[in-house]
């Protein structure tokens, strides 16, 4: 009877224990690991460029919601350094915010106020690709018009001509290689359906909320300076991940030349293309990615690359192309983040529509090979919540059978 009383009380004590459940789960208890907890202090300041670098005045941002800025994890709120703990000085870049990310996995390895507010340029034409190129048929043939044609004189632009019949492919490659900002309207307009161009730019900002990236307005497709329009190195991570899990992206960024085709109209000829992005021509296993320039915004970039079975994604705003152009600071980055632990991360890219669940883990890029240590289905689930069930199961039948035995007795038999 004794032994039948201990189990009673031992059996109870484990019911009483603190359910652990899977990690990611909603309301979950998680005990963290070391890699999980390896942020640094937020407050540090962010390597800067000695002399100070002279800027032009912006317009004032938006109020930064609390809450928006601590989506990806807590160490993410800040508009100084963060870093893993022990690991390296990250290089010192004139950009005013960065971000260094794992593209497969979502793993956040470093950033400089990843939630700050910051003005695009022509990165945003990533928001257009992510909101409007899986609704497009590469093969499709469309018509310039000419209110495709009306944008900033003198910049960039692939040169598409009134009347001319291009493939969405051809204008993709434009948007991408040369920046073409005739053809980001000519995409905007085709993406916006009867909306036509201001139907493709509300798409980029239902995609943005989509993503969870709350911190990105467009006012224009191609990224031209327009009102309101700001993002986030935090934002551009999230939207950038999204156009590398499309096949067609990928190799739309990592193309080098292409050729723009002859037109009837205006009688033009055709012409080669390059791209424009120096990270493809010279960085080792560079996939490609987007820069950006206006004289509000200075130069923007995004960029990913390979190396030893990793893809890194780096996002940065704000730059100056002195001591260091804008694809060589995110270039700086990328060797930074390579040489960080496989394992180092001081927050998460958030999945789709999970924006409010910090640490949220997001769904891998299509077509990379996941790699997300201490995530997912865990072990200590399994100690935490099977083991004290199962166990506590094992202690009711010894019970049972213990009471049924001492009944024999008492029956004779």
């Amino acid at each position: 009877m004794a032994c039948g009383l201990f189990a009673l009380r031992v059996a109870s004590a484990l019911l009483m224990l603190p359910s652990v459940t899977m990690a990611g789960a909603p309301g979950a208890a998680v005990a963290r690991t070391p890699a999980q907890t390896r942020a640094g202090t937020p407050s540090r300041p962010c390597p800067a460029p000695s002399p100070p670098v002279a800027r032009p005045t912006r317009p004032a941002p938006p109020p930064l919601d609390p809450a928006k800025a601590a989506v990806g994890g807590p160490a993410l709120a800040t508009a100084g350094l963060v870093t893993p703990s022990g690991a390296a000085e990250p290089p010192k870049v004139t950009a005013t915010s960065w971000l260094v990310a794992d593209l497969a996995s979502g793993a956040v390895l470093g950033g400089c106020g990843p939630h700050e507010y910051g003005v695009p340029a022509s990165v945003q034409k990533l928001l257009l690709v992510a909101a409007v190129l899986p609704h497009l048929d590469p093969q499709r043939v469309v018509e310039v018009t000419e209110s495709d044609l009306d944008f900033e004189p003198g910049s960039s632009a692939v040169g598409l001509v009134r009347g001319g019949r291009y493939t969405v492919e051809t204008l993709w490659l434009g948007l991408m290689l040369n920046s073409g900002n005739d053809a980001a309207n000519v995409l905007a307009r085709l993406g916006g359906g009867a909306a036509g161009q201001a139907g493709g730019v509300a798409a980029m900002n239902a995609e943005a909320a989509r993503l969870g990236a709350h911190q990105t307005h467009a006012a224009t497709p191609s990224g031209l300076d327009g009102p309101g329009q700001y993002t986030s190195a935090y934002d551009l991570a999230l939207i950038a991940r999204a156009c590398f899990g499309h096949p067609d992206f990928r190799r739309y960024a990592a193309t080098k030349m292409a050729q723009v085709p002859a037109q009837a109209a205006n009688n033009t000829k055709g012409y080669p293309i390059w791209n424009d992005n120096q990270l493809l021509h010279r960085y080792p296993g560079a996939l490609g990615g987007k820069t950006g320039y206006t004289d509000l915004a200075r130069h923007s970039f995004v960029g990913a690359a390979e190396r030893n079975g990793r893809t890194l994604l780096v996002t940065l705003l704000g730059a100056e192309s002195q001591p260091l152009r804008g694809w060589e600071q995110g270039a700086a980055l990328l060797d930074w983040g390579f040489g960080l632990p496989a394992d180092a991360t001081v927050g998460q890219l958030v999945a789709p529509g999970r924006a409010d669940s910090g640490n949220q883990v997001s769904s891998p890029a299509a077509g990379a090979t996941q790699v997300r240590p201490d995530r997912g289905f865990r072990t200590d689930w399994l100690l935490g919540t099977v083991a004290p069930v199962f166990l506590v199961g094992t202690l009711l039948v010894l019970l049972v059978r213990q009471r049924r035995r001492a009944a024999r007795r008492r029956d004779g038999r």
